[in-house]
């Protein structure tokens, strides 16, 4: 695991529970060669006295060097830590007697970054569970965790559509390739008939753009 050293006086951010760790605030990173050259590899972080505080994502193309998954010494960073977090925000949305509707416009934001403990995620949800679960992937750590992170949203919300929509700028912003594409199930159709305050219209969810109803 890489371990990336916190320049004195710097911690004071990640005491104060702040989750963004950016490239000025780092004094050295240790760790096998080549690791800290991967997008999203998880880094202990520790004060120049050595002390712990958080486990991160490390990513060296970005001004944000590490984006944080836990201050907790004792949580592990592995499958089991993406499923609880993905849980925990579907179980959060829809405690709030929010639902995806159907024919709507108007998806349901299912994960929403840092508040869910998953920075960099974004989810939206269009039409139930036969709709579509549309995903951005905005940092390196969701993305190396991609995978696992589809396959809960899948068992959480029995929706069995997943595409991924990248954010061109943060994307690139982030040493990371612009892909789009369905990452499980159908690919959303160009055109998706919506209904909105008795407003038709059609709208492309893989790129979020609404165009009068033909």
């Amino acid at each position: 695991m890489l371990i990336v050293t916190i320049k004195q006086g710097k911690e004071k951010s990640l005491l104060d529970r702040q989750p963004w760790i950016y490239a000025s605030a780092v004094e050295r990173v240790d760790g096998k060669p080549g690791e800290h050259m991967k997008p999203g590899a998880t880094a202990l972080i520790q004060s120049s006295s050595m002390q712990f505080l958080a486990r991160a994502a490390y990513n060296a193309k970005s001004q944000i060097r590490a984006r944080v998954w836990t201050f907790d010494q004792h949580e592990a960073v592995d499958h089991a830590l993406i499923k609880r977090r993905i849980k925990a925000a579907v179980a959060a949305r829809i405690a709030k007697g929010k639902k995806p509707a159907v024919n709507s416009g108007k998806p349901l934001y299912l994960v929403l970054g840092e508040e869910d403990g998953l920075s960099g995620l974004v989810v939206d949800w269009f039409g139930g569970q036969k709709g579509f679960l549309v995903c951005q992937f905005q940092a390196a750590g969701v993305d190396a965790w991609k995978v696992p992170i589809v396959q809960a949203l899948i068992a959480e919300t029995g929706c069995q559509n997943v595409y991924e929509r990248s954010d061109e700028l943060l994307r690139k912003g982030e040493g990371l390739p612009v892909v789009s594409g369905a990452l499980a199930g159908d690919e959303p159709p160009d055109d998706m008939p919506c209904t909105e305050n008795g407003v038709r219209f059609a709208l492309n969810i893989k790129t979020g753009k609404k165009s009068s109803f033909r």
